[in-house]
């Protein structure tokens, strides 16, 4: 189980009503079928079928039933996975719904269903108990040890502790607070669903949305198996539709009306992680009242990928998404803004424009407040301070950006200025060092601040998160502000940011200003242009943002080491960057990361707007003096 990859299948058997040779027969077939897997959950009652109504009152129904499960534990005895699956149980005259937890031929314990639904479509009270406060034991036939039947436990694997799960059944997760939700409190990180929920319209969307936000508030890998077309009976209907959820996220689900396996590898370190940060989503871990079972597999190998991971996580996929939350960062950072200018006092923005993807933002944004201000749009004030590396496309775009904002340009060219301070320090200016480069940034910064004093105005900071994860600003130069107002906005949510803008509140000439922005390379231009044209495209130079922007998300965002990183970003940009490119930019992200930590123990205000902020006042706290290689 490297980096906490666990492969899972949940499965929904052809199975025929209260035929349980030919349903033990089937179960044993899937499993054959899913060996990858270490964790094989089946739906309720799948042994006898959950739609055998009054036949549950007969004896021999329970006795086909338990010779069944024998079956099941016998055909499994190599079976290196656990398997779950329901069936009646009958102890001391009472009979429950369970869960029936086996692995490598035997029984380890029976989870009885808490919640028995008494309504017209499921009347389960009718033949079934629920699950007591008291730990129960009985005997199998086909096993000396007596088994425990409760709804207080959990299993661990011996092996490895973070696989360790429990179960709840269907109608269960319904409840005001779920069994799962103590479960996961006494170190359960996967939660296996057996239920047997019929189709009716609407349905399908409520299931998964109550598996998805479940799986995120008790922070668990949520599987659940589902009763298919062979429980279809007399007035109900269903679907087999099987979901795979975690951490909030479906990962998997299956096509409804077609009995089927889903797979996919769900990742417990990530679980974990979330669970450290957020230990208040758990329930008391101190219970008495709780067992833990442990198991024994023979081994835990490296698992095999076939899960994909979103390229851009902060980018949502789907094109309403993105725009919502394109919607929700600009109101954000316009609030932020907003409460900055009120608090000062101040009526005028000073920002420095230069044609790029930040700058751009920053004014939008800028823009947006002064609106919400009642401030004219004249008193933000841009300043394009063209030097060695300013192309003409950049120039361009920046007046042209002014002229349909109706913001106030100011042109003050910086090249004898920052001549005269090479010559002031000694440098030569043929030597197109970091120097060279700094120079330009600092002195530009230097224009802005004191503008920004002289007239009364603040001075609104373009650099975005991205490049403060990497470093990619002049200490005291464009790394300064008086506040940054794109710092928690990483550089590929940026592109989407200005397009979303553009095609939300613009006339056609603006738009097409702002499209020709979002298309232009990025690059600092500091280094001189080659007649005019770009010469310095920062992605050439530190590696592509959309691989630091992965980077950065599962770094800071669940602690992931380097090694896994590379291991979930070689199929996610398979047929885009081959694991050769993605190893050079990792180690570049990783020392680069650590080593500029000082440049954010130091960095302005600014908004924070999603889950990963690089703050040093509530976003990240690391030292600024250590070595990424022990990261």
């Amino acid at each position: 189980m490297k980096d906490g990859f666990l492969k899972v299948c949940t499965v929904t058997p052809d199975i025929r009503t209260a035929d349980c040779e030919m349903n033990a027969k089937q179960i044993v077939s899937c499993i054959k079928e899913n060996t990858e897997a270490k964790c094989i959950v089946f739906p309720e009652l799948c042994i006898t079928g959950y739609t055998c109504g009054d036949l549950f009152f007969h004896e021999s129904l329970l006795k086909e039933a338990l010779r069944a499960l024998e079956y099941i534990a016998e055909e499994t005895k190599t079976a290196d996975s656990i398997i779950i699956a329901g069936l009646p149980l009958q102890h001391n005259n009472t009979l429950y719904n369970t869960a029936a937890v086996l692995c490598r031929g035997s029984v380890i314990g029976f989870v009885p269903k808490t919640n028995i639904p008494s309504g017209p479509e499921h009347n389960e009270s009718r033949y079934f108990s629920p699950a007591g406060e008291d730990e129960m034991w009985c005997r199998v036939s086909f096993q000396p040890e007596p088994v425990s039947i409760w709804k207080n436990q959990v299993f661990a694997c011996a092996g490895d502790s973070r696989f360790c799960f429990s179960a709840e059944i269907g109608s269960d997760l319904n409840m005001a607070v779920p069994p799962s939700v103590y479960h996961t409190g006494q170190g359960a990180n996967i939660i296996c669903n057996l239920s047997a929920g019929s189709e009716i319209i609407g349905k399908k969307s409520k299931r998964l949305e109550r598996i998805r936000s479940h799986s995120g508030t008790v922070h668990c890998a949520y599987l659940y198996a589902n009763a298919g077309e062979g429980e279809s009976t007399t007035d109900y209907v269903f679907a087999g539709h099987n979901v795979i959820a975690e951490n909030g996220v479906i990962l998997a689900e299956s096509k409804r009306f077609c009995n089927e396996a889903i797979h996919t590898e769900i990742d417990l370190d990530r679980i974990i992680s979330e669970r450290r940060r957020n230990p208040a989503c758990l329930a008391d871990r101190n219970q008495k009242d709780y067992a833990v079972r442990h198991f024994q597999l023979n081994k835990l190998p490296e698992t095999r990928l076939t899960r994909v991971f979103a390229k851009m996580p902060f980018v949502p996929e789907a094109a309403q998404a993105r725009e919502e939350r394109c919607e929700e960062v600009l109101a954000i950072q316009t609030a932020g803004l907003k409460k900055r200018f009120l608090h000062t006092g101040s009526q005028k923005a000073v920002i420095g424009l230069s044609g790029g993807l930040d700058s751009t933002l920053a004014l939008l944004v800028t823009v947006r407040t002064f609106e919400a201000l009642t401030i004219p749009s004249k008193n933000i004030i841009c300043i394009t301070m063209p030097c060695f590396g300013t192309s003409d496309r950049t120039y361009q775009n920046t007046v042209a950006l002014a002229k349909e904002f109706g913001v106030t340009l100011r042109e003050i060219p910086i090249h004898q200025s920052v001549t005269l301070h090479f010559q002031d320090i000694g440098h030569d200016i043929n030597k197109k060092d970091s120097t060279y480069e700094n120079s330009q940034a600092r002195e530009r910064t230097q224009i802005l601040m004191d503008t920004a004093n002289k007239e009364n105005g603040l001075a609104v900071g373009t650099g975005d998160m991205s490049e403060l994860a990497l470093g990619w600003a002049t200490y005291n130069g464009d790394h300064m502000s008086m506040y940054g107002v794109n710092s928690s906005v990483p550089k590929t949510l940026v592109y989407y940011l200005i397009r979303h803008y553009a095609d939300t509140y613009c006339t056609d000439q603006k738009k097409a200003v702002l499209y020709d922005i979002s298309d232009t390379p990025i690059s600092p231009e500091l280094l001189p242009s080659n007649e005019g044209e770009i010469s310095q495209k920062t992605e050439e130079i530190i590696g592509p943002y959309e691989l630091h922007d992965f980077f950065l998300y599962y770094t800071v965002r669940f602690g992931c080491c380097p090694a896994k990183i590379l291991r979930m970003a070689i199929p996610s940009f398979a047929g885009q960057h081959d694991e050769k490119t993605i190893a050079k930019w990792l180690d570049t992200f990783n020392r680069r990361f650590f080593s500029q930590q000082f440049k954010r123990s130091c960095m302005p205000d600014g908004p924070c707007v999603g889950s990963v902020s690089l703050s040093p006042r509530g976003g990240l706290y690391l030292p600024s003096d250590t070595d990424y290689l022990n990261q």
